[in-house]
């Protein structure tokens, strides 16, 4: 049990007794006890290998590699589309958590066993992403700007595009697009 994890649990309004009994199961691991993006994590030999979170309509433990879990239970989730490696469990009430702490043990013995084994999940690539019509005429017409949006990282580069192209109407994309620009120039990633 980590001390500084502690705030997350103390300060927890909605989803304090799941949360609760969830940490309690995660410590059984013997994994280690951090706080990352101010959830609390779970790591082994360093590496992350699951999180507690909550959200408005449930709590959840998501756990980093779960694209490459087997997921007997079929209980598996992942988040949105764009999520690649993580996929969560998740609860909208204790009894739940009761009802499967079994699995989840089990599903967090798994994780270390994935984590173990070097595995990595096959990540698409920047240029497997949609590229906004209006974004891709910008780079055509801009030369310093096609080459500062190449210079940024492929996750950097991964955001801006999700960013752009989840706009439903052209002139969202585009005054998205112009909005960004600037950042996109000095190197910066759409939430530095």
């Amino acid at each position: 049990m980590n001390p500084k994890v502690d705030f997350f649990f103390d300060k927890a309004a909605q989803w304090q007794k799941e949360f609760e009994k969830l940490r309690a199961i995660a410590l059984e691991t013997q994994l280690a006890e951090d706080l990352k993006w101010g959830c609390p994590c779970y790591t082994y030999e360093g590496k992350n290998i699951f999180l507690i979170h909550g959200f408005k309509e449930y709590c959840a433990l998501l756990f980093f590699k779960g694209a490459l879990m087997k997921d007997p239970a079929n209980i598996l989730i992942q988040q949105t589309e764009n999520v690649q490696a993580a996929r969560q469990i998740r609860f909208t009430d204790l009894q739940q958590i009761l009802d499967l702490e079994k699995t989840l043990k089990e599903y967090m013995f798994e994780a270390v066993e994935v984590e173990e084994s070097g595995a990595k999940v096959e990540m698409k690539k920047t240029r497997e992403f949609e590229m906004p019509e209006e974004f891709q005429q910008r780079l055509d017409e801009d030369s310093v700007l096609k080459e500062a949006f190449e210079a940024l990282t492929p996750g950097r580069q991964r955001a801006y595009l999700l960013y752009f192209s989840s706009a439903k109407q052209s002139r969202t994309r585009t005054a998205r697009i112009e909005k960004y620009i600037p950042e996109i120039l000095n190197g910066k990633g759409l939430n530095d």
